[in-house]
């Protein structure tokens, strides 16, 4: 059985979606078990079925708005965030998942679960829609203002895996989110990353990539430090909502954009479906020497379900096992 742990605390619903997407993985996905960290009394309130569901009780929370992470998790390691982190380091689960605050998370994950030997810095990725209803994966969106491009390889690494394994896609390619599709574009981070990008036998790079296509990409992997792809997947949220905020006042000026309203309703629905976070579930952390993936804070049941599934088929997929092993021979190579 996979086991995951739930950070049945952290996030704007909690825990009231956590257990609920909880108690919907396990009736759903059959080789699973789930232990919730967080106030027992407040859990058992909202656990209706504790199949294959287990509590661990935790006394505090790391609240959404920590302003200092790092001694929020070193302060607080009885919190659901903290408990839930140690407990895939010693073992006992293979997984975490939790929609707590983003840095509080990125920070524990650092000290109680540990990077993965050799890799030298982490990077959140979440996998986001494309318009021809297919998905690529964004990274770094925001675990590194600024990084090496010696870096960026070993997330790209991580990234094709990733992509391969749990996507499903055969030879995912990687694009460099650039100014301009001819090399030599963009600062000299870009140039360098790109250079070793060509390099890699184990990665599939296609070139510079505009974020004009963002949306459309020619890539499966679009990688960026995590100061840029953090202000593109920004832009495509707000974009995303002030296109469906002028596209509703439109269409409800006058008697025939109040009638094409009414006849648009689903398909409004479809698209808000298609671009909603609870669709895909959370952005896994690379990196790692476990499974944890940051389900979006306003998750409800059905996005942190996603979550758990998601960190499932990470784990039944030796994502990480795979990755280890591609760096492990890179260093052996390198050291001859």
């Amino acid at each position: 059985m996979i086991k995951i742990a739930v950070d049945a605390m952290g996030g704007d619903y909690a825990p009231k979606e956590q257990i609920e997407g909880a108690m919907k993985a396990v009736k759903d996905i059959s080789d699973i078990e789930i232990t919730l960290y967080g106030d027992e009394n407040i859990i058992k309130s909202y656990l209706t079925d504790d199949t294959n569901i287990h509590i661990v009780h935790t006394d505090s929370v790391i609240d959404m708005g920590e302003k200092d992470p790092i001694r929020a998790i070193r302060s607080n390691r009885n919190s659901s965030m903290a408990k839930s982190l140690s407990s895939v380091r010693a073992k006992e689960n293979d997984a975490v998942v939790s929609s707590g605050a983003t840095q509080a998370l990125i920070a524990g994950a650092h000290i109680l679960v540990g990077r993965m030997k050799q890799f030298k810095r982490t990077a959140i990725a979440p996998v986001l829609p494309t318009t021809d209803r297919g998905q690529f994966i964004l990274l770094d969106s925001g675990a590194n203002l600024e990084i090496k491009p010696e870096f960026m390889v070993q997330q790209a690494y991580f990234a094709s895996i990733y992509a391969q394994e749990v996507l499903g896609i055969a030879q995912p390619k990687v694009g460099l989110i650039n100014i301009g599709t001819e090399e030599g574009k963009g600062r000299t981070l870009d140039q360098e990353a790109a250079a070793l990008f060509k390099a890699n036998k184990h990665i599939n790079f296609i070139g510079n990539v505009e974020p004009k296509s963002i949306l459309n990409p020619p890539a499966d992997v679009m990688i960026s430090d995590g100061f840029t792809a953090n202000i593109v997947m920004k832009t495509i949220e707000g974009t995303a909502k002030g296109m469906s905020t002028m596209l509703k006042q439109e269409l409800s000026r006058g008697v025939f954009g109040k009638l094409g309203l009414l006849l648009s309703i689903k398909n409004l629905k479809r698209l808000k479906k298609r671009m909603a976070p609870d669709e895909i579930g959370g952005a896994m952390i690379y990196g790692l020497k476990g499974v944890v993936i940051k389900a979006q804070g306003a998750s409800k049941a059905n996005g942190f379900y996603n979550g758990i599934k998601q960190a499932a088929h990470v784990v039944r997929q030796d994502v990480i096992g795979k990755v280890t092993a591609i760096i492990e021979t890179e260093a052996k190579q390198d050291a001859q």
